[in-house]
């Protein structure tokens, strides 16, 4: 039975309950215990029981409620959730953003509370998805245009990375249609079958391989520290970016120890590394190729800033291996770690020389630094690839200083 003006003005409150009246067509009047009385609107969308207030009685008269109620149910049949539009009205975004805007709105609610890691997503979006489709509305992004950006990635021989960015790409519309912004989501339409395998993370160099890659890249015409970065990750087991951001500032020669702050350091912790008597050579030349540059691998032409971050896997992709499997640079951290267990080195020291993150209990009752054993165990390191390279002796000359 519809509602009229007389009977909604002659609901009274009753005390310790809340009751409400319809009008009609999922149009309700509550009344608390406190005789507030406030005009809501009910409907389903997509299965899912929703509501919202549309003001109080008699500020909102019953035609207005009407009028506002026929509005919201429009916004239902066109797939729109009015909840979620007086939502984001209230938090200050827009009912129909641009993709940089809902891109913040996801990392901030999304990425930063449940990643334990959200740098990696936090470049995707920088360096890739928002200069390619930023000022797009998000509604307006295709699966084509998702397409284009995944397969030029694709198309440049980073597979994985391509895979990676669709995911990311995925999982933003993923929340989109969560929070009835868009009724679809462009990127599950890009299939990972049609961009590739990305390799398999279990690469490990044999001995006789180790030989082969630094004799491969010794021999050729790849830039100088091109040749001496790709040697000192095998022999230092950092990550590519720790050695791309490292400084002049944290090394320390006389200590013989690299300091990775926690800004360039992966889990956000600063790291040190013990540098054996071959990888302090290494930095000692990768000084003076620097020359008055901050960094230790500055870029061709501006000493500002280092060498971009795919330099270094374009130097070895472009690098030819006779007889051997294709590799990443990822996979020179594998071989060591893999290769030192072999050689009885304890796991705790070589997951500390990873800069790995303990979990579970050991996280709580483990904190030793193991500084000692790990500068033995990098000499050692360092020492029997040197010895691969001088049983073999087909680097002399290439590997000496510049």
């Amino acid at each position: 039975m519809a509602l009229t003006d007389a009977f909604a003005r002659g609901l009274k409150a009753k005390v310790g309950v809340r009751y409400s009246r319809a009008d009609g067509n999922g149009l309700l009047l509550d009344i608390t215990p406190a005789g507030v009385k406030s005009w809501v609107f009910r409907y389903r969308l997509n299965g899912k029981r929703e509501k919202v207030v549309i003001g109080h009685y008699p500020e909102v008269t019953l035609k207005e409620a009407r009028t506002e109620r026929d509005k919201l149910a429009g916004m239902v049949r066109n797939g729109k959730s009015p909840f979620m539009e007086k939502k984001l009205a209230r938090e200050g975004f827009s009912g129909n953003p641009t993709v940089r805007e809902f891109a913040e709105r996801y990392y901030a609610e999304q990425v930063l509370k449940n990643w334990k890691e959200p740098k990696h997503i936090r470049r995707y979006l920088d360096n890739e998805i928002l200069p390619a489709f930023g000022t797009m509305q998000l509604k307006d992004v295709t699966p084509l245009d998702v397409q284009k950006l995944v397969y030029r990635k694709r198309d440049n021989g980073q597979v994985a990375a391509a895979i990676q960015l669709r995911g990311v790409i995925k999982r933003m519309f993923d929340y989109a249609i969560e929070t009835r912004l868009v009724t679809a989501n462009p990127a599950a339409l890009v299939a990972t079958r049609y961009i590739g395998k990305a390799r398999k993370r279990s690469r490990v160099l044999r001995p006789e391989e180790i030989r082969k890659y630094l004799r491969t890249i010794y021999v050729s015409n790849i830039r100088r520290q091109f040749k001496l970065a790709l040697h000192i990750i095998l022999l230092t087991l950092v990550r590519k970016s720790e050695l791309l951001f490292a400084k002049w500032e944290h090394i320390d020669f006389e200590k013989g120890e690299w300091l990775i702050p926690a800004e360039n350091a992966k889990g956000a912790k600063p790291h040190i590394v013990y540098l054996s008597k071959q990888v302090a050579e290494m930095f000692g030349e990768l000084k003076m190729l620097a020359g008055d540059s901050g960094f230790v691998l500055p870029g061709r032409g501006r000493t500002t800033r280092p060498f971009a971050k795919n330099a270094l896997n374009k130097a070895l992709d472009g690098l030819t291996f006779e007889e051997m499997e294709p590799l990443t640079i990822h996979d020179l951290r594998r071989t060591g770690a893999t290769l030192l267990t072999e050689k009885g080195f304890n796991q705790d020291v070589i997951e500390k020389a990873l800069s790995h993150e303990r979990e579970g209990i050991r996280a709580v009752y483990i904190i030793a630094e193991y500084a000692d054993q790990r500068k033995e165990m990098l000499q050692f390191w360092a020492d029997y690839v040197q010895d691969l390279l001088s049983e073999s002796k087909v680097i002399v000359g290439n590997f000496q200083r510049a």
